[in-house]
């Protein structure tokens, strides 16, 4: 419990959900990794066969990420036929991602039990809200400091 206290005061302390520089996402990573690491209670050879499943999924999770979410250049004058185009790849990004979970669970399965990718499912779904309490904790201070400087 120590542990998970020292890793949460370390998030608290040097990340922000926003993280924009290469440095402070490698940061967040190497949190992220400690704190599933030990939650999960990976041993360093399940760790050395997770670790690269667990990236790779991650490289490709977002790789879908910025196809959905490119700039769509002129939106308000986009027609009706680009539109139904779009929606078309947004459905198939839909599919992809789907596929990539299914393999992922699948590539997991081989050396995780299924109440461990459970948990590491909540493990994740954890530390990104303990980022985003974090931003937000942050970004409260900075208008609290601006105002005061008002």
């Amino acid at each position: 419990m120590k542990k998970i206290v020292l890793v949460l005061l370390l998030i608290l302390g040097f990340s922000t959900a926003q993280a924009q520089d290469d440095k402070e996402r490698e940061r967040i990573k190497s949190l992220k990794i400690a704190f599933i690491t030990q939650e999960l209670n990976l041993s360093n050879k399940v760790a050395q066969k997770f670790w690269p499943i667990y990236d790779k999924y991650e490289e490709n999770r977002r790789e879908l990420y910025r196809r959905e979410h490119r700039d769509i250049n002129d939106i308000e004058c986009i027609s009706e036929s680009k539109a139904n185009d779009l929606l078309k790849e947004f459905v198939e990004i839909e599919k992809e991602d789907y596929e990539l979970k299914k393999q992922y669970f699948a590539d997991l399965k081989t050396i995780l039990s299924a109440p461990e990718i459970i948990k590491l499912h909540q493990l994740e779904e954890d530390f990104h809200r303990k980022l985003i309490r974090e931003y937000r904790a942050r970004q409260q201070k900075e208008r609290q400091k601006n105002n005061e400087e008002e």
